[in-house]
């Protein structure tokens, strides 16, 4: 993608200061939480259940979320949604204090957080192309910002001071993340108001969501694109699972070490973010996520095989890199080339997939550890992820990727897909 390079509006500063706050607390909770879970139970498959349980909103609502920004204000769900997980967490926070926090309460908090973050994030990814009008460029640019804070957030600095922070108490971590949300809450009730895409004729909202869903599955770059994390949440979330009780039981890392370990990843995903652009530029959009794709699953299995904490913060750090590229790269893509009023269905729709992966990858990992060994469940991810490299490669292309944007670029003509309404026409093909 090589437009023109505009000035970002003022409007992003404010949006990028809300979700570098609250990624911040983000990442406090990212290391507290697994934690706080070791406090209650050593049970893997335990553990496994709190992990996926943040996930399940996704299963259950994804795409009718997706249906529910395109009509409403996007501004207004984004910082309802942080309102809302702020006073969830001083809940939490106060079930600490009165000591009746379990792993069942722990898991309700991580699906009604899940919940808020299935709406905060399909309304920011579909407000953001809005605030700067569709430009490729500039959407790659935010997307680096956005990426390169959310990682010096959420990895570098949130998860040592997650360990700091729940070593002066159970409470503690909860509160700064909740802190966190209030904060970015109020900025974003301060960004412009933007018009609402979809038509004024009414469509039922399940007809909508299938709409969405069948511009995905579509569209061959759209579907590469969705496949890539859904076969990596499988892995991640397999890997996350068993992480902290890896980190403690074959590396010998302690609660403060872990943090650290949390924290070289980020390092490499702050990298990874910081030269995606070059990557895009160098190698094709699409060659580049093919790259950075494999280098995540060769980085896990090389945690796998990790002997001592050194090699295992070398091979995250090497994969959050990989993660950090691709996570620019992909969205940027996405936004560039998805007509308004389809952005919250299709982001919903791509992230559905993605996080509904992500218990099947939570319980294999622990099922895989518990039954066999927990070196197991990062050779497994490493596979799955080698595996989607090689099969999502040629849907992702520099060829396709170039095509799509030919097609989209020429907004406003009459062959755009924005000049259209695609909702209707694809769920009229559904019905």
């Amino acid at each position: 993608m090589s437009a023109g390079i505009g000035k970002l509006p003022a409007g992003f500063g404010r949006l990028w200061t809300a979700q570098t706050v609250s990624s911040l607390g983000d990442g406090v909770s990212h290391a507290a939480l697994p934690l706080l879970a070791l406090t209650l139970t050593r049970d893997p498959m335990a553990l496994a259940a709190v992990t996926a349980a943040g996930t399940l909103p996704w299963l259950l609502f994804g795409v009718l979320g997706g249906a529910l920004v395109d009509r409403w204000d996007r501004r207004r769900v984004m910082w309802s949604a942080d309102a809302a997980r702020a006073v969830l967490l001083a809940l939490a926070a106060a079930a600490a204090v009165l000591d009746v926090l379990s792993i069942s309460l722990l898991a309700a908090v991580a699906f009604l957080l899940g919940l808020g973050g299935l709406f905060f994030d399909t309304a920011a990814t579909a407000y953001l192309p809005d605030l700067l009008g569709r430009d490729p460029a500039l959407l790659e640019r935010a997307n680096t910002r956005l990426r390169g804070a959310q990682t010096a957030m959420s990895g570098f600095a949130g998860p040592p001071a997650g360990s700091v922070l729940l070593a002066l108490g159970r409470t503690v971590p909860l509160l700064a993340d909740a802190v966190s949300f209030l904060v970015s809450a109020l900025l974003v009730r301060t960004l412009p108001t933007m018009p609402r895409p979809v038509p004024e004729v009414r469509e039922s909202l399940l007809r909508q969501a299938r709409a969405g869903a069948s511009y995905v599955f579509r569209d061959r770059v759209l579907l590469g694109l969705a496949l890539r994390p859904a076969v990596g949440n499988v892995a991640f979330l397999a890997v996350e699972t068993v992480l902290a009780l890896f980190a403690h039981e074959r590396l010998g890392i302690d609660t403060y070490g872990f943090g650290l370990l949390l924290t070289a990843e980020a390092t490499g995903g702050l990298l990874g973010a910081g030269i995606a652009s070059y990557l895009g530029r160098r190698l094709g959009t699409g060659t580049a996520l093919t790259c950075t794709a494999a280098v995540e699953g060769l980085a896990i299995l090389g945690l796998a095989a990790a002997p001592n904490p050194y090699v295992a913060g070398l091979a995250l750090a090497i994969c959050g890199a990989g993660m950090g590229a691709t996570m620019v790269l992909a969205p940027s893509l996405r936004q560039a080339i998805v007509p308004a009023p389809l952005m919250g269905r299709v982001a919903s729709t791509s992230r559905m997939l993605a996080m509904c992966a992500a218990p099947i990858g939570a319980f294999l990992g622990g099922w895989l550890a518990t039954t066999y060994d927990i070196r197991t469940a990062l050779y497994a991810a490493a596979g799955l992820l080698l595996a989607m490299t090689a099969v999502t490669a040629s849907m992702t292309s520099n060829r396709r990727v170039e095509a799509a944007l030919r097609a989209a670029a020429p907004a406003g003509g009459p062959d755009h897909p924005a000049s259209k309404d695609p909702a209707q026409e694809n769920a009229a093909d559904l019905l």
